[in-house]
């Protein structure tokens, strides 16, 4: 039930992010005195709307984004008469740039505050993490409950007793190599008896064999349980800093420079991710590093809301609005970035018409573009809808 309201609301503020993001559009394009026509939340079919001054504000069925309809976008457009003046491809360069860029900044003034919300809620995590199969604290081996809790143990456990020290970085099981923590500990589970780690130690690499012990563990989801071997290690991990109201602030925007270097990078890789996605759907192991669409994000946050994880929750929805607001800076049609292309070309042309003592050129046939940008919906859609399989037939994991 929690997961399920969990989803739900992830997936409402998915929605409330985009609605937002087309309310950056249509506030700038108010205040630097465009008519906005039509602002919608959703697509298709019409449920309901109201006129206010001069904008009809409505919702439709499908709650797959929203768009803003501001009189005069492109030359193209039909308008009135007395529209004519206002007409968005006749106004000055920098307030359309304005406008075509208001959703972006929308996302990441959202991305921002929950971001500070975060830092005073749950406190910030540190981007100096460990490595993900770097050992934290260890203990005894406890026997597990149906009930997911964990019995009473003392002494040490056999992590401790082969030496292993915490900051120990395990690259390898039993010569199988790993990568993240998951892994580490699918297969040491799956170890029988003895058996090695091979692990970092001080710029060495050393070989520890460990003798593990046999325990019960239970499913999440109140599967059957199975005998696994366990040695009583922790993954290292530095806890997130919480910070009062004032220092939030500036700690928050330290945090969201770090988020914006890792968003950019993430979409620089985004083409590199098909060959990972396409593993993912064909049976492979699923890349956490991969992109994740609406139903993924939605069920990752369903996830952390079963399980209370709150602060991972805003944590996801901020670094969601912070990628949906860089993508839209791709200068590629239909995104904002080429809408802004197009601006920032037709301001160049004319200035070096000026200098020549030639007019202003006309405004960009987008005629002649919609090729390009019928090859970019065309493979945006169908990355979406890998992405979409992915997430369902092998979605990503955050807990074992």
């Amino acid at each position: 039930m929690v997961f399920a309201l969990g989803f739900v609301l992830f997936a409402l503020c998915i929605t409330i992010s985009v609605a937002l993001h087309e309310c950056g559009h249509m506030w700038a394009a108010q205040a630097t005195g465009m008519k906005v026509r039509r602002y919608f939340v959703g697509f298709g079919p019409k449920i309901f709307s109201f006129q206010r001054g001069e904008t009809e504000y409505g919702l439709k069925a499908l709650p797959l984004g929203g768009f803003c309809d501001i009189a005069g976008m492109t030359a193209l457009d039909e308008l009135a008469p007395e529209d004519l003046d206002r007409a968005m491809y006749r106004q000055a360069t920098w307030k359309r740039l304005v406008v075509m860029s208001g959703g972006i900044a929308m996302n990441f003034l959202l991305g921002f505050i929950l971001v500070v919300i975060l830092a005073i809620g749950w406190g910030l995590p540190r981007f100096d993490q460990p490595p993900a199969t770097a050992l934290g604290n260890m203990s005894c081996v406890a026997q597990q409950n149906v009930d997911g809790t964990l019995q009473a143990c003392s002494g040490t456990g056999p992590a401790q007793q082969a030496g292993l020290q915490t900051g120990d970085v395990v690259t390898a099981v039993n010569g199988v190599k790993v990568k993240t923590w998951p892994e580490f500990q699918a297969e040491t589970q799956k170890q029988s008896g003895p058996f090695t780690y091979t692990v970092e130690r001080d710029g060495q690499s050393l070989t520890i064999p460990v003798n593990p012990e046999r325990v019960m563990r239970y499913p999440s989801d109140g599967g059957p349980g199975r005998e696994v071997s366990a040695v009583g290690v922790g993954s290292e991990y530095y806890e997130p800093v919480k910070y009062n109201a004032l220092a939030a602030i500036p700690a928050a925007g330290a945090f969201t420079g770090g988020m914006f270097v890792r968003t950019f990078e993430s979409l620089a890789q985004m083409p590199q991710k098909v060959t990972a996605l396409w593993t993912a759907v064909t049976g492979g192991e699923r890349d956490p590093e991969t992109p994740v669409s609406v139903y993924g994000a939605s069920k990752i946050g369903g996830e952390t809301a079963e399980r209370g994880l709150w602060g991972v929750f805003i944590l996801v929805l901020a670094s969601l609005n912070f990628f949906l607001g860089a993508f839209n800076i791709l200068p590629l049609l239909p995104l904002d970035g080429g809408h802004i292309a197009v601006v920032l070309y037709e301001k160049i042309r004319n200035s070096i018409r000026a200098l020549k003592g030639l007019a202003p050129g006309a405004p960009v046939d987008y005629m002649k573009l919609l090729p390009m940008t019928y090859v970019m919906v065309v493979i945006g859609g169908a990355y979406m809808v890998l992405t979409l399989v992915a997430d369902v037939v092998n979605p990503i994991k955050l807990f074992p």
